[in-house]
């Protein structure tokens, strides 16, 4: 695609009017967040946890782009020059905030919170999609969203073992001469092994092994250690993180259905289609999608009656981001990022739909099939299956 095209802004525009304006959780349960990297290798895991929280007069919030590192990769992924595209970023969103408790009190549960692995889309990372994660939060789910490491974020790191040195892993674009699906193909196995690392690695909390946390030693993993039930975990992404939870649905049986937004089938090859074992919810959006993708859908739904595929009318791919709760001009025009449906309106149906899938599928004992219609595309804004219209793919 073309460079995107310099919006007309004058000054006024650029840094002031960006704001964010994430929703709070409307579940029961105050939200905290924390970062987890594990081990000093690519091989580790770097993560975001949402986890229900006590209540903290004057807590921290924290930043929604953690650091410069990350205007600088999100520019990269937008084809804009880094020179000038980094910096504006950075004055325009870089002082967003999510509301949530930075490093809060843990809650914990003695039956156990349900566990979601988050997987991010192509040119993301793992803060992103902090008002779906911390809407699930608040209903009682611990969520981890991953940073994956096989070149397909905005830009990631991981900390060696001297001290203080990290080693940045960049964005990196089909290379040229090679075919698109065998890059994509190799990235989305890579990102569902590393869905299962996370799961072995509450597994491990649980077990009551030490996980030191490489980052800020202010959120102790331990505190996790008897309130994950890890019988009831579900596996969740957006775009190329929807087709990473139906592969990870096929490598792990830890893993009890998945959530699929807006999922881009292309990388995932058709050898595996029939070993997808589980149910999955594709929740799509109005714009994105193409008859190729909604057809590899169909083939998981037509072998199994508990995978559905719902639509979300008037939305489009990056709605279901944060981006669409941006305010001003500056990176929605950047990003595409809005739709004709009410951002805080999408975000109901997909943490509804995705509630009462989960409730079905993790046999919660929750009040989430109050919204079982949303799953059979009954609803204001949703309908059944797919509509094919022209796609941007």
């Amino acid at each position: 695609p073309d460079p995107v095209p310099l919006p007309r802004l004058g000054r006024g525009s650029m840094g002031g009017m960006q704001s964010l304006a994430l929703p709070l959780g409307k579940g029961p349960h105050h939200v905290g967040c924390a970062d987890v990297m594990v081990g000093h290798t690519r091989q580790g895991l770097f993560l975001r946890l949402f986890y229900p929280c006590l209540p903290q007069a004057g807590a921290e919030r924290p930043l929604w782009i953690p650091r410069y590192e990350y205007c600088g990769g999100l520019a990269d992924f937008a084809h804009c020059s880094r020179r000038w595209c980094a910096p504006l970023l950075s004055v325009a969103i870089g002082s967003c905030r999510v509301p949530v408790s930075w490093n809060g009190p843990f809650k914990p549960c003695s039956s156990g919170y349900p566990l979601i692995i988050f997987s991010h889309g192509l040119g993301a990372f793992r803060t992103l999609y902090s008002s779906v994660c911390s809407e699930l939060a608040s209903w009682g789910f611990a969520v981890a969203a991953l940073e994956h490491r096989d070149h397909s974020a905005a830009v990631t790191y991981f900390c060696t073992v001297e001290a203080g040195r990290e080693e940045w892993i960049p964005y990196r674009r089909v290379p040229q001469g090679q075919k698109e699906f065998y890059f994509r193909n190799k990235q989305v196995h890579q990102r569902a092994e590393e869905c299962v690392r996370a799961l072995r690695l509450f597994e491990d909390i649980s077990s009551g092994k030490s996980v030191p946390n490489v980052l800020h030693q202010d959120f102790d993993l331990s505190v996790l250690k008897d309130s994950i039930d890890l019988t009831k975990v579900a596996v969740m992404g957006h775009s190329f993180g929807g087709v990473t939870a139906v592969l990870a649905l096929v490598k792990e049986p830890g893993f009890r259905c998945a959530v699929a937004l807006d999922a881009w089938m292309f990388p995932l090859e058709n050898a595996l289609y029939p070993e997808v074992p589980k149910p999955v919810l594709f929740i799509n959006t109005e714009k994105f999608q193409t008859p190729e993708s909604v057809a590899k859908m169909k083939r998981l739904s037509s072998r199994n009656s508990q995978t559905k595929i719902i639509t979300v009318l008037g939305s489009v791919h990056q709605s279901q981001t944060d981006f669409t709760f941006l305010t001003g001009k500056l990176v929605s025009r950047i990003f595409g990022a809005r739709g004709t449906l009410d951002p805080y309106k999408g975000l109901d149906i997909t943490s509804r739909a995705t509630l009462a899938f989960l409730q079905r599928h993790l046999n919660l004992e929750e009040e989430f099939d109050q919204w079982d219609k949303l799953l059979e595309g009954i609803g204001d804004s949703v309908v059944p299956e797919a509509p094919f219209c022209r796609s941007n793919l």
